[in-house]
């Protein structure tokens, strides 16, 4: 079984309580829009790191992270990038692999939405956003979300409301 953190959308702010929420974590990934490669640093100081770049990342985070990450954990096959769309709207570049070759979980950020669902036009595929964890956008609150994989399936999925924007 291994314990994951996911995060998007931070833009240059780590909330303080990230630390905590992931402290048990066995890795962390960041679905893009870092800010800058110091968030990426923090968040590699509380667990291992796997995280993808965005539309607002710099050369810093470009370097450093892919704009797709494609792995595999306790068999289930995972797909992340920032942006992805939403069930039934994929976006354009990525709507032909995800309909030819669909992962079980596809994680996506950018929209600042938090949203997780099964999407049955691609069986049994999961599609999850984690929302925004910083202080950019128009979201209400800022969420992230921990969850386990455990042969196979997720497990004890768990959305974490880091408070309203402003606080």
């Amino acid at each position: 079984m291994i314990k994951i953190g996911l995060i998007s959308d931070t833009h240059y702010y780590l909330d303080p309580q990230i630390k905590e929420y992931f402290a048990d974590r066995d890795e962390i990934w960041h679905a893009g829009d870092f800010g800058n490669i110091e968030i990426a640093s923090e968040l590699q100081n509380i667990a291992p790191l796997i995280g993808v770049y965005g539309n607002i990342d710099g050369q810093d985070i470009r370097n450093e992270f892919p704009l797709h990450q494609r792995l595999n954990r306790e068999g289930l096959d995972i797909w992340i990038t920032h942006i992805g769309g939403i069930p039934g709207r994929y976006c354009i570049p990525i709507r032909e692999e995800i309909d030819t070759n669909p992962p079980d979980l596809f994680i996506c950020g950018h929209s600042h939405i938090l949203k997780i669902a099964r999407d049955h036009s691609l069986g049994k595929m999961i599609y999850m956003n984690p929302g925004a964890a910083g202080r950019q956008g128009f979201q209400v609150f800022r969420t992230v979300v921990r969850f386990s994989i455990d042969q196979g399936r997720l497990k004890d999925v768990e959305v974490i409301n880091l408070g309203k924007m402003g606080e």
